[in-house]
């Protein structure tokens, strides 16, 4: 019969010989605010906070990493141009340079592995249905392989490096989290989960300097994009 320590280990997020996991804590307690919070989500981005998604938003039947990136689709045909993603990096509110940064490295990365076939393209299209194939690692694993959304990992980001406000991060600690997350020898994935994470901290922080949860959640399900580009255009609104 188990004894009452067996089942305390049984249930332990801790390993006393691993001291990260007694730094980086795992949230222990999901199930109260979060059906099923390790189920893979495949059309919305649930929390705590908001069990049932973005309120409004509309799927379309795409998966979260599909929605995540869908804003960029300017003309809605489920390919992605550099030009594309170049207005809509303007829409946002970033600078032609960043821009076109954004635009080049994001094509140059990311198109191949999207393509329906083997031939490459010198348009550096990159195609919607396949967005997963250009995943890469050394990031928070919040989608899986397919593009789904895994509320549970997403929750932990927080429980385990918001360590100044609990559903915030600092941008060292987004820092801190990125190097968390690195994988042995995959230098893609280090660049890339600094730049995506470096460019959200420009977008979305606050007056304080921080990335309040509530954002990052809807910059995995691509409605925080939307907002940004309404506030953006209503500030080009009142200047003129």
């Amino acid at each position: 019969m188990a004894t009452a320590t067996d089942r305390n280990a049984a249930f332990s997020t801790e390993a006393p010989c691993a001291p990260v996991t007694v730094e980086r804590k795992v949230h222990a307690d999901l199930d109260s605010s979060i059906p099923k919070p390790y189920m893979a989500r495949g059309l919305v981005a649930v929390d705590c906070e908001h069990p049932n998604g973005t309120p409004g938003r509309k799927h379309n039947n795409m998966s979260v990493l599909q929605q995540h990136v869908a804003f960029f689709d300017l003309d809605n045909n489920g390919i992605i141009y550099p030009w594309e993603t170049y207005s809509a990096s303007r829409q946002l509110g970033f600078n032609m340079i960043l821009s076109g940064l954004i635009a080049a490295v994001v094509h140059l990365a990311m198109s191949y592995a999207t393509l329906p076939g083997w031939i490459p393209s010198p348009f550096l299209p990159i195609y919607i249905q396949n967005i997963h194939k250009a995943m890469h690692g050394s990031d928070s694993e919040t989608y899986d392989a397919e593009g789904r959304y895994l509320p549970a990992h997403f929750e932990n980001i927080f429980t385990k490096y918001a360590r100044t406000v609990p559903d915030k991060l600092t941008l060292w600690e987004v820092l801190w989290m990125t190097e968390g997350n690195r994988d042995a020898f995959d230098l893609f994935g280090w660049v890339a989960a600094k730049m995506e994470w470096g460019i959200l901290y420009l977008l979305a922080r606050d007056v304080d300097g921080m990335l309040s949860k509530e954002a990052i959640r809807r910059c995995f399900d691509g409605s925080l994009f939307d907002y940004c580009a309404k506030i953006q255009r209503s500030r080009e609104g009142k200047m003129e």
